[in-house]
């Protein structure tokens, strides 16, 4: 009879090893999947990205120069080469009258014309000057005086007078001194139009005082600026209830209208004013006089049960 190989083992033997399975094997770099590749751009997708670039780089660098370039020409135009040709005519005058080395007229027009560089650059600097020796002369009394004068005799005329006084307020509200008014104002937040719906504005002085009685409450004027021009917008009269003062200065509200909200004040710097409008909160309220105490004297009731009694003045007869 034949027997198996288990069969055929003895006890003692130990048993047979049982085969492990085969170890697996990492991946090799060749059967990952491949990465994945940038997707290539355009020509034109290159060039528009490196043309924003360049732009906003040179932007505000040409519109600095575009200004300064404006201002020279409005300067020249306005009144440089008047004044280069008042030299030219009182140059001309002296030489005839035998004041100056006689001249001819042709010597004197290439001398100061207008194509040379330094006729402009003397006509620019004289404008200057000019504008210069006028606000001394008219922020004087006399010379306001005169001013005003002036001023009167030009209303007379009447195609001046319908324009004279709108240019006026205009250059008033952007050169003079008034415009200081707004660095004292407060930012705010008004409803103009629909409640939810807020705009940024201006408080620039309190309500008229006729509606303030009509209506009953304290009324304030706000100027509400416009994007991109924040020096048009409209005004309003709004309850001072209706307001929401703003932790912002005049000059952080002109950049967000400005820039049509790009440009928003940083939490960190609305902290810092927040921390020192406190402060100078703090500072009045510790100038400011401290209130009187109030005086108590015991009343004798019934024995042994004083009560306290709070006066702010005591009479001479009381005391007695």
């Amino acid at each position: 009879m034949a027997l198996s190989a288990d069969e055929n083992r003895s006890p003692a033997d130990p048993p047979a090893p049982v085969p492990l399975p085969p170890p697996q094997q990492s991946p090799s770099p060749t059967s990952l999947p491949p990465p994945r590749r940038k997707r290539q751009l355009s020509f034109g997708e290159d060039f528009r990205r490196f043309f924003v670039s360049g732009m906003a780089a040179l932007l505000p660098t040409l519109i600095t120069l575009w200004l300064l370039v404006w201002a020279w020409n409005f300067l020249w135009e306005s009144l440089g080469q008047h004044i280069i040709f008042g030299i030219k005519w009182m140059w001309l005058s002296m030489a005839e009258s035998g004041i100056v080395r006689a001249e001819p007229a042709g010597y004197i027009g290439r001398y100061w014309s207008e194509d040379r560089v330094h006729t402009r650059i003397v006509g620019v600097i004289l404008a200057v000057l000019l504008v210069y020796v006028i606000g001394v002369l008219v922020g004087n009394f006399i010379g306001r005086t005169f001013y005003r004068l002036a001023e009167r005799a030009v209303m007379r005329i009447p195609l001046v007078r319908a324009v004279y006084p709108a240019v006026k307020q205009v250059t008033d509200f952007v050169l003079s001194k008034r415009r200081d008014q707004f660095a004292t104002s407060h930012v705010v937040a008004v409803q103009p139009h629909e409640q939810g719906i807020w705009s940024i504005g201006l408080i620039t002085g309190g309500g008229l005082k006729s509606l303030n009685d009509m209506v009953g409450e304290e009324m304030v004027t706000v100027f509400v600026p416009s994007t991109p021009t924040a020096f048009s917008g409209y005004v309003l009269v709004v309850p001072r209830r209706n307001v929401v003062e703003l932790p912002m200065t005049v000059e952080e509200a002109m950049r967000l209208l400005v820039s049509g909200g790009v440009i928003v004040p940083s939490t960190r710097q609305l902290e810092q004013q927040q921390a020192e409008r406190r402060q100078q909160q703090q500072q009045q309220q510790q100038q400011s006089p401290p209130p009187q105490p109030q005086q108590t004297e015991a009343v004798e009731l019934a024995p042994g049960r004083p009560l306290a009694v709070s006066r702010t003045e005591r009479s001479p007869a009381a005391g007695e």
